[in-house]
């Protein structure tokens, strides 16, 4: 309890390991949930569960059951740690598959025994008894065990979506339903459906076998498609159950990790997991992020270093502060962000889509022809091969196949990112990504550490350099821009002492402007100076020596007059280097687009091998920059990590957001690199091709499949080979198929990347 409102979990297990006391609450940010907000153990996600379907995620239902659309089996929006107990869908196929399974070997056995010397079976029993013997047997197993394709076929024609379960519940349906009127009523049928001894043949082995390897089918696909999750469920699986919770009076105790709030103060002790994000506060210790980002080295974590949740702790002992929770975690936007995707359609479905409602009554009128023509022109007895093959044709035909080809790609390309720390926002982001031949890149945060310093200061006449860095740090203690921090900072170890300002004024792109100490203060660049009508002419050398060094140089100006020279850098990443030459292997161009002067940015640019640098660019013209590049016919990739980056991501044809910048700037990017580092992008580009080409191979298979099966079954061979297929070994072939696809995406898993 806390007040009069009470927390609510979403089971009794949870309720009853929630041990904290109202006490323990106080001073704290939690605010109870209402009765409706329940909360599911583990992944702090809402009830009630939703529904979808891999083939159309914009089905959505509240429900488990088969998509009206396509008939398959729906799963769950959100995807949890702990296993069910049993898959319904899965445990409901199996249940029939083992039953009609059972009743089918006899079935089958008595079929086949006139292809064995002797005929045994037919040497004890008359062919009425054994045509009784099947009839009794394939009624429950066409009837029971194949029931949800008659089903899912008869709602195929209500919500006129004809899918793949409208062919089976035909092909079935039309084999049993002969092969029970020639069971009950032999003598009503002519010479065209008599074989050589006069009799009818009957095809409830056909029947039974085809819904019995459908069903066997269903049951495989759904264990593969269970695996496609297995990348969320990864990613839950890494966070901890519970937390070691540090108490007002020092005492510490082990709650659930959903009972954490913010402000808490946690220990993580050597080896265990890090519950939750926040900020270390005591202790020190290297910590193994390599389950968010992909990589394997431990980072040093000490007092004021954020933390994230899932993380392995290393040897040392620390304590650090909640900022992040529930869903707020970096693991849950993770979690989220990748279930969104895997649900998303690329454009290359649309190919799959066209195909697909013109597929099936396609082979719904190749069916027909194919009867017309054997019941015409076929050998004696006409009828029984113009059925045979007629259902042959309805059954190998497997349009889940082509549907299925580019969402379990999808699925797994998306999830196989998420472990190497590449969050992709939707399929369409992954298939542009294949396409990038530019990328874009902004110098501070992507190039650079992103954690500028100030390196030097240089005083002019009148001034030395701690009061001149005294009237600087004064000024930008009222920014939030890199720079200002690092004066800020830089005047902190310096001892300089830093003032109140007044009328502080921030100007884009050009520095900042206020009063400090009762004296008119400006701190910026050349393009500000200019624009304040303030002379630095005599200073130009001295700002391009410390140009050429990489620094940033910012002026300060007093009452209109220049007092001093800050200078500030910051250093390359150290992977930049290795990235760069490894995009450069994968044909990718890159343009370093800076607000910083063209001599820094040049300085910069030499030392990574960029031949291409556009400087002195303001946050509002970079969006036109990346769309200059767009009219040269390129297709464009921009990579940033601030606020000032968000229109260029979002004008670019793709976005890259570091995951160390801002929340907006991941907004507007269609993939985001966990690690803020450059390497991540190679990794998205080889995930990119990885993917559109196992989703090439699905299509492929899916097109070449549907397209020599269903002439193969409709006998187009006979003419010359007398080949025909068996409606059993087209059922067969059309289980696999789908199988085969999903097979082939689960190959992703084990990509390098």
């Amino acid at each position: 309890m806390h007040g009069d409102k009470t927390y609510y979990f979403c089971s009794q297990a949870c309720l009853d390991k929630f041990t904290r006391s109202p006490e323990e609450y106080a001073g704290s940010d939690a605010i109870p949930a209402s009765k409706d907000d329940n909360v599911h153990s583990g992944a702090n996600l809402a009830y009630p569960v939703k529904y979808t379907c891999p083939m159309h995620p914009e089905v959505i239902s509240n429900e488990p059951g088969p998509c009206p659309k396509c008939g398959m089996a729906l799963e769950p929006v959100q995807i949890f740690a702990e296993e069910e107990e049993e898959n319904p869908e899965l445990a409901y196929m199996s249940r029939r598959f083992w039953i009609s399974l059972l009743l089918t070997i006899p079935i089958f056995a008595a079929a086949m025994s006139e292809y064995i010397p002797g005929d045994p079976v037919r040497r004890v029993f008359p062919s009425a008894q054994i045509a009784w013997f099947q009839f009794i047997l394939s009624t429950p197993v066409v009837l029971w065990g194949g029931w949800p394709f008659f089903e899912r076929g008869y709602y195929s024609i209500v919500n006129r979506s004809l899918n793949m379960f409208t062919l089976i519940a035909m092909g079935t349906g039309a084999a049993y339903v002969y092969s029970t009127f020639a069971t009950l009523f032999p003598g009503v049928f002519p010479d065209s459906f008599r074989g050589e001894g006069g009799e009818v043949a009957i095809y409830f082995e056909a029947a039974a076998v085809i819904t019995t390897l459908v069903l066997l089918g269903q049951v495989l696909e759904l264990r593969a498609r269970s695996k496609t999750s297995g990348a969320i469920k990864a990613l839950l699986g890494m966070a901890p159950k519970t937390a070691r919770l540090v108490l007002k009076d020092g005492s510490e105790k082990d709650v659930l990790i959903e009972t954490i709030v913010i402000g808490d103060l946690i220990r993580v002790r050597p080896g265990e997991k890090v519950p939750v994000d926040g900020v270390v506060v005591e202790g020190s210790s290297s910590v193994d992020e390599s389950m968010i980002t992909g990589e394997p080295i431990p980072v040093e974590k000490s007092g004021g270093d954020k933390i994230t949740g899932a993380t392995v702790n290393g040897s040392g002992s620390i304590i650090f502060r909640a900022e992040r929770v529930g869903s707020d975690t970096l693991l849950a936007q993770i979690v989220r962000m990748v279930s969104e995707a895997q649900r998303s359609r690329a454009p290359i479905q649309k190919l799959a889509d066209t195909v697909s409602s013109y597929f099936v009554p396609a082979v719904i009128i190749t069916s027909a022809i194919t009867f017309v023509i054997w019941g015409v022109f076929g050998p004696q007895p006409r009828m029984a091969y113009a059925l045979v093959n007629a259902v042959a044709v309805l059954i190998i035909a497997c349009p889940c196949a082509l549907g299925l080809a580019t969402p379990m790609s999808i699925m797994v390309g998306v999830g196989r990112g998420a472990s190497e720390g590449v969050l992709i926002k939707n399929a369409e982001a992954l298939e542009i990504m294949e396409k990038v031949n530019t990328l874009v890149v902004d110098k501070t945060g992507t190039l650079t550490e992103g954690k500028p310093r100030l390196v030097s200061v240089e005083a002019l006449p009148g001034w030395d350099e701690n009061n001149a860095l005294s009237f600087a740090a004064s000024l930008e203690k009222g920014s939030e821009h890199p720079l200002a921090e690092a004066i800020v900072d830089g005047a902190k170890e310096r001892g300089a002492k830093i003032h109140d300002v007044k009328e502080f004024a921030a100007i884009t792109g050009k520095g900042a402007k206020g009063i400090v100490d009762g004296r008119n203060v400006a701190l910026g660049n050349k393009k500000m100076l200019d624009d304040l009508k303030v002379d630095i002419s005599f200073l130009m050398t001295r700002l391009e020596e410390k140009q050429k060094k990489g620094q940033t140089v910012v002026i300060l100006v007093v009452d209109g007059t220049p007092a001093g020279i800050l200078g500030i850098a910051d250093p390359v990443k150290e992977t930049t280097h290795r990235a760069v030459k490894e995009l450069g292997e994968h044909g990718i161009d890159i343009v370093m687009l800076t607000g910083d002067n063209e001599v820094t940015a040049k300085a910069v640019a030499h030392d990574l091998a960029l031949d291409h640098v556009i400087a002195d660019v303001l946050p509002n013209q970079k969006g036109e920059v990346v769309k200059q590049l767009q009219s040269e016919g390129r297709v464009v990739a921009m990579a940033g990590d601030g606020v000032n980056d968000a229109p260029a991501l979002a004008q670019a044809n793709l976005g890259i957001a570091m995951g160390t910048g801002a929340d907006v700037a991941m907004e507007s990017a269609g993939v985001t690199l966990v690690k803020g580092d450059l390497r991540g992008i190679v990794k998205a580009i080889m995930l990119s091709r990885i993917t559109m080409r196992n989703i090439r191979q699905n299509l492929f298979f899916a097109f070449v499949y549907n397209s020599i099966g269903v002439p193969i079954a409709a006998g187009i061979f006979y003419p010359a080979f007398g080949l025909l297929l068996s409606p059993i070994i087209a059922s067969a072939a059309m289980s696999l198929s789908s199988v085969s696809v999903i097979g082939n995406a689960l190959r992703l898993r084990g990509a390098r990347i």
